[in-house]
């Protein structure tokens, strides 16, 4: 018969404090794999975000570098005043070092847009209507504008208080909180629309809460997410899709002499000189005796044209040596017939919605004409050219280039966008935007194909 061994008994109290030293490494073991593991994982994230961070930054000097690239595309332009072909320049995908941009553009159908595809390009500023020029009536015709807000924008802009029909002045910022005053100066930017009352983010932004031109997924699921949409399947974007502060031309030619206004009388004298250097002296004298007497003048360059009988191929050889602007003063805010959208130019006076598709149809059909604004006149016709002409151009100086960048195996987004201005011949920087908190900007296929890289290099 086995015996029952006492609690007392020096065997137990071994065979306990044994037990007991067996837990206690157990928890130790425990707390340092626990230690391990939280360094290691601490470690293996912050490795990460330094990755990311190091991934950002060579995006942002990619995007520098694209800057640079831009500005030497505008600095060797064939003509003054025109956008390089799409096809002469890399804008999509391109490698800097181990990173990537992409220049975010638009076409001319912007109304039309039913894709995640994104475009491509620089954006000429003179496709817009300009914010400091443009009248209410024009203002008015945006797609989302109210009248209430094309009055404000009137008011916030010109340099007196008085208070325009609908509009705004003191009395309604003052309310506000905090309070501030209307402006009464230019505009300096297009986000300076934010601070002009009744300008709500529906009405600035649209669908296109990205600003990208693209439809992106969040921009037709209706209430799903924001920004509240449709969900027709087409981009329906905000004013500031079309709109600007940055278009105006030069008063002299990339060689330094002045520019001939036609709408000052007596010009006819310094366009013999050109015309004679252009055209020869027979039709110089052809043309300059269809000018009358030198009182002539015009309201703008399009009716110049028409008056001058010239062909389109000799308008275009001294298009950039005339302009038409009361005074002496720069022409501002004329809209390029070349390259506005179909909503923008259907805020031309003389254009509208009648005209406004077939301008961009003709367009599309006759690419290689589009290096003047003459071709403008037989659309729009001898009873249009008036009213249309004053605020039509063939001719840009500012370009914006919107630049997505994408560092190494797809990390470290970033986008900023550039103003440079070819007004003084050499291209300036006149403006500089950070645009990535927009979120991504340039559609589903290189999200995936960005993904991929990134999945590829674990």
């Amino acid at each position: 018969m086995r015996l029952r061994q006492s609690p007392l008994d020096p065997g137990s109290r071994f065979s306990s404090a044994r037990g007991s030293a067996l837990i206690i490494t157990l928890w130790v073991a425990f707390g340092l794999v626990s230690l391990a593991l939280y360094f290691g994982n601490s470690s293996s994230l912050e490795l990460r975000v330094a990755g990311n961070f190091s991934a950002s930054m060579e995006a942002a000097h990619a995007i520098d570098g694209a800057a640079r690239y831009a500005a030497l595309l505008l600095s060797k332009l064939e003509q003054p005043g025109v956008l390089p072909d799409i096809k002469t320049y890399q804008r999509e995908a391109v490698p800097v070092g181990d990173s990537t941009f992409w220049f975010i553009g638009r076409d001319d159908r912007q109304s039309q847009i039913t894709t995640d595809l994104p475009y491509f390009a620089l954006v000429d500023e003179a496709s817009k209507l300009n914010l400091n020029t443009a009248t209410a009536a024009m203002l008015q015709l945006l797609p989302r504008m109210t009248t209430e807000l094309a009055a404000a924008i009137v008011d916030w802009r010109d340099t007196d208080s008085d208070i325009s029909e609908q509009g705004a002045e003191d009395e309604a910022y003052l309310r506000r909180n905090p309070a501030y005053h209307c402006k009464n100066a230019p505009f300096e930017s297009i986000d300076e629309l934010k601070m002009v009352i009744r300008a709500d983010a529906e009405i600035l932004y649209g669908e296109d809460l990205n600003r990208n031109g693209v439809l992106d997924i969040n921009e037709n699921d209706g209430v799903a997410s924001l920004p509240l949409d449709d969900r027709n399947g087409r981009l329906d974007p905000g004013i500031l899709e079309y709109v600007t502060v940055a278009s105006r031309e030069p008063l002299t030619t990339t060689n330094g002499t002045r520019r001939i206004n036609v709408q000052v009388a007596g010009f006819t004298q310094q366009l013999a000189t050109v015309l004679n250097a252009s055209l020869g002296s027979s039709r110089a004298n052809a043309v300059l005796a269809r000018f009358g007497g030198p009182g002539t003048r015009f309201n703008s360059v399009l009716e110049f044209f028409v008056r001058s009988g010239m062909t389109v191929d000799e308008f275009a050889q001294i298009e950039a040596d005339v302009y038409s602007a009361p005074g002496n003063n720069a022409p501002a805010g004329l809209v390029n017939v070349n390259t506005a959208s179909e909503a923008v130019l259907a805020c031309i006076p003389g254009i509208g919605t009648q005209l406004a598709s077939s301008v961009v149809a003709y367009r599309q059909s006759n690419p290689s004409r589009l290096n003047t604004v003459a071709w403008a006149a037989d659309v729009l016709g001898a009873q249009n050219v008036p009213r249309a002409g004053r605020y039509l151009t063939g001719r840009s100086y500012q370009f914006s280039a919107d630049i997505a960048g994408v560092g190494p195996l797809g990390r470290g987004y970033r986008r900023t966008r550039f103003m440079f201005d070819l007004s003084e011949g050499t291209p300036r920087i006149s403006y500089v935007q950070d645009l990535t908190d927009l979120g991504w900007a340039l559609g589903k296929q290189v999200r995936l194909q960005q993904q991929q890289l990134a999945m590829n290099s674990r």
